[in-house]
């Protein structure tokens, strides 16, 4: 069996297995791929178990875990419960500590949990290698986009450094192009410092892959984070353009009225997110809410269902 048919198979196998997480085991069975395809992956049915059997998963590729995400799902755990079971595999190892389970996915939930002082969390099992529990890792964590671009990056060094993939089996793995993954990859080239701000937010992933292609990337990333300057005025700047093209590339801001500031105000409080209300000509105008994570676009979709 050649290399290349191997990798294929896995690939085709890992992104059946990520399409069913979000699904109620009780209601969906796992789909048992050919043999040809992709061996089935063990899975046992969701079950509650104390939160201190379950430990953090150390080749976790989300290493960021922001306070104010944390504390907003603190809350709406208290208020709800955890609505998605939390993706662990049995633990491996002498040291457990007392744990039982190790975290596939879900560590932000956990922790979330705990700073509620939860004491019992539902949980899925499956029986997977260390291999397999850090490909599904890195690969639920992208797919649902809770890592910042550098943490991307880092994860999929890790598969090619660890197993051995290339760029083509990433892509194709994870669902999206190889340029995708190319220039991911490409933001492992830029200086520490520089990473530092994308990884806390300051920079954007747009941001940095226009600061990869220039001399002096600190230099360039100061300006944005210092001027606010916008991804396109960035690469006006990487291609040379002049100030005043530059500054002219800024968008115009619009002040809101008093009144609109308000309303937006009271649609936040009701809801805990931010959210920017666009009030236009002839009475028209729109509402965007924004969302940092999965669990709270449910939350938002779950306040909204309740309504209708």
């Amino acid at each position: 069996m050649s290399e290349d048919n191997s990798k294929k198979r896995l690939g085709r196998g890992l992104a059946a297995l990520m399409g069913d997480l979000d699904q109620p085991v009780q209601s969906t069975p796992i789909q048992e791929a050919p043999v040809e395809e992709a061996p089935a992956v063990p899975l046992r049915g969701e079950r509650i178990v104390p939160i201190e059997k379950i430990r953090a998963n150390p080749n976790n590729p989300r290493r960021s875990f922001a306070d104010s995400e944390l504390e907003d799902l603190c809350n709406s755990i208290r208020e709800h419960g955890i609505v998605q079971p939390i993706l662990v595999r049995p633990a491996r190892g002498e040291d457990l500590g007392g744990a039982e389970y190790e975290i596939i996915a879900g560590e932000r939930r956990w922790r979330a949990s705990q700073k509620a002082s939860i004491h019992e969390v539902p949980i899925i099992i499956r029986d997977v290698e260390d291999k397999q529990a850090l490909e599904l890792a890195i690969i639920e964590n992208v797919q649902r986009s809770d890592l910042n671009a550098v943490e991307e990056a880092l994860g999929y060094q890790q598969l090619i450094d660890e197993y051995d993939y290339t760029q083509n089996d990433l892509a194709q793995v994870i669902g999206k192009s190889r340029s995708h993954v190319a220039n991911t990859l490409r933001l492992l080239k830029l200086p520490a410092n520089v990473q530092t701000l994308v990884s806390d937010g300051s920079l954007s992933a747009g941001h940095a892959r226009t600061l990869v292609t220039m001399e002096n990337p600190e230099e360039l990333a100061r300006r944005i984070v210092e001027q606010g300057l916008s991804v396109r005025q960035a690469e006006m700047i990487a291609q040379g353009s002049d100030e005043t093209s530059v500054r002219s590339g800024a968008k115009t801001k619009v002040e809101k009225s008093a009144d609109i500031r308000a309303l937006e105000k009271q649609v936040e409080d009701a809801l805990g997110l931010k959210v920017d209300l666009r009030h236009g000509d002839k009475e028209k105008g729109e509402i965007r809410i924004k969302y940092k994570s999965l669990d709270q676009l449910d939350e938002v979709c779950r306040r909204l269902g309740s309504n209708l």
